[in-house]
Formats: structure tokens, C-alpha cells, sequence
């Protein structure tokens, strides 16, 4: 790059403040925040980037949360793919939501489980038939040719199931189940909120908050 130095613009944090934490429980806060971010129309609120670690190397990538139960946040994948297999080695994982227009971040850390089979079924069963498809037709982060021997797995698969499409035995949901929760409000001049929850035990919180 030539030239000068060119600095980024900035922008402050006005849209909200966090006194204290707003409930005993993260996955209550955490519903709150999340029915707000859809209510003032945030672009894509179920939306989390999900970090694994392999080999103490971190990989990072975009993931939609699909259900949002009290034990934790539920999103599906291939279990093949870089991801799940990462998780399968190493369960701890780290999560984080981004709400612009809220000026609002959660942050997660904890552990990764399957989901019951049947959960998992039912979610596949409700998706278009082309993202059926897609699931079985995609050996996912598996290196390919081209996008023309992509499109012949799906015909082929297209015509394999004409009507109904089973669920994939190597695809399926996963749980994070949090251990440790952070509610991040941005305020005035980087004096930011941070609201933190850690798991002492079973339905035990130790709640605090931490400096910008």
C-alpha cells in the first residue's frame, strides 16, 4: 500500500445503555436481547459466528442458530465437514453474536453435544427440498473439481429420491451449552457494558461485570 496513513472513520456507541445484568440467567438475557434485535428488524439476529480449534489453531465461520432452547443455542451442519469434525476432536468452542443496530455483542464459550436424533429430523423434514438435497449431494469443506461435478451429485441425488428425502446419517444438529456468557452494550467514548455470567454449577451463575 502507498501513500499516507489512512485511518478507519469512526463512529461512537449511543443507542443504548446496560446498568447491572438484567436477569439470573444468561439464556433468559439472552432470549430478551434476541426477541429486541429481531423486533428493531437487525439484519440476520440468528446468525453467530461459531470457532473451533484444531491443533490449537482457531477456524472461524458464519452459522445460523436454529433453535434456541434453555440448555444452550442449536445450529445444524454436515458432520463430515471442518467443522463438526473439529468439534467431534475438540467439543469447546466459542460463539458471538453481532447486533448492529442494537450496538449489542453476546459472546459464549462452552461445550458442543449432538442434538437427539429426532430433533434433528424434524428440522430437516421442514427445509426446501433443494437444501434436502443439497445436504446429501455436498461432501462439505471436501475438495472438489469443479461446480459442474457439484451439480451432478444433486441431479443424481435428485433423482434418487423423488419424493421423499431422508435426513443424511452425517448430518444433524449440535447444542452449544454455555459455560460462560458475555452481554457487551456499546456506550459513549469505549466505556462499553460488559455483563458476564460464568457456570459454577448446575443452574448456578457467578455474575459480574468486566472494564471495557
Amino acid at each position: 500500500m502507498g501513500g499516507g496513513k489512512k485511518h478507519i472513520d469512526r463512529s461512537d456507541f449511543l443507542k443504548g445503555r446496560l446498568e447491572g445484568a438484567l436477569s439470573d440467567e444468561p439464556m433468559k438475557m439472552f432470549s430478551s436481547w434476541y426477541q429486541e434485535a429481531s423486533e428493531k428488524n437487525c439484519a440476520d439476529p440468528h446468525a453467530m459466528i461459531i470457532s473451533t480449534v484444531d491443533d490449537g489453531k482457531p477456524s472461524s465461520r458464519i452459522v445460523y442458530m436454529r433453535n434456541l432452547m434453555e440448555e444452550g443455542f442449536v445450529f445444524y451442519t454436515n458432520y463430515e465437514s471442518r467443522k463438526g469434525t473439529q468439534i467431534m476432536s475438540n467439543p469447546h468452542v466459542s460463539a458471538l453474536f453481532y447486533w448492529d443496530c442494537a450496538e449489542r455483542q453476546v459472546r459464549v464459550e462452552g461445550k458442543v453435544e449432538k442434538v437427539d436424533p429426532q430433533l434433528s429430523d424434524d428440522y430437516f423434514n421442514g427445509r426446501p427440498r433443494i437444501s434436502q438435497i443439497g445436504a446429501w449431494a455436498s461432501n462439505q469443506s471436501s475438495r472438489i473439481e469443479s461446480r459442474e461435478e457439484l451439480e451432478e451429485r444433486v441431479a443424481h441425488f435428485e433423482k434418487k429420491f423423488p419424493d421423499i428425502v431422508p435426513r443424511p446419517p452425517h448430518w444433524g444438529g449440535f447444542i452449544l451449552i454455555p459455560e460462560y456468557v458475555e452481554f457487551w452494550q456499546g456506550r459513549l467514548g469505549r466505556l462499553h457494558d460488559r455483563i458476564c455470567f460464568e457456570k459454577k454449577e448446575k443452574n448456578n451463575w457467578d455474575i459480574f461485570r468486566i472494564a471495557p
